[in-house]
């Protein structure tokens, strides 16, 4: 702030003046000239800084917990956006395909494909992340995964997936609450839609 002034005292007279930041070469800040009790002195308008005390040990935890969460979520999002997608294209052409054995082979190939481009990405998730993804499958296509695979590959599949999800800790029947557990999830994703994570 000192060397602002000094800066602007030196170019006194002037409206307004651009001062040249050293580290930051290609930006400049306008400082004006504005009077106040009849006397003219160059002014910046600077962001607001908030001062914290040290946080304690429960408060570093909590940090801690919300940027894993963080990461786990930006690491997922993308993966509930594909299904939506996906979720809406298989729609779609479902409607156009006449008879039941079509729609099978239809079905039967666009699951082989959906798991030769994704399933090295998803063998990758940890236990966490799946769970979160699970969350937001429904989030994205208003469907619990265990409705998903039940509609389209029957309900022995979607039994069979069930049990394997419920081994490892999980519910594909788990719904997103965004108002209630999953509050935090949804604020992550407000931030990450608006920009700021």
């Amino acid at each position: 702030m000192v060397l602002l002034c000094a800066a602007g005292l030196a170019l006194y007279g002037q409206d307004t003046v651009k001062h040249k930041i050293d580290s930051l070469p290609d930006r400049f800040y306008i400082l004006e000239n504005v009077t106040r009790d009849g006397e003219t002195m160059p002014e910046i308008e600077l962001d607001e800084i908030r001062v914290v005390k040290r946080r304690g040990l429960k408060q570093r935890f909590q940090w801690w917990r919300y940027r894993r969460l963080v990461y786990n979520v930006k690491k997922v999002y993308p993966y509930s956006l594909v299904v939506r997608g996906k979720f809406i294209e298989i729609n779609d052409t479902l409607n156009k395909i006449e008879g039941e054995k079509a729609r099978e082979k239809f079905l039967k190939d666009f699951e082989t494909r959906l798991f030769g481009e994704y399933e090295d990405d998803i063998k990758h998730m940890t236990l966490t992340q799946g769970k979160i993804l699970i969350k937001l499958i429904d989030r994205e296509t208003q469907n619990t995964s265990y409705k998903l695979i039940h509609d389209y590959r029957g309900s022995f599949s979607a039994f069979f997936w069930q049990g394997i999800a419920r081994i490892f800790g999980s519910n594909l029947k788990a719904e997103y609450d965004p108002e209630g557990d999953d509050y935090l999830i949804e604020k992550v994703i407000y931030e990450i839609e608006h920009g700021r994570l």
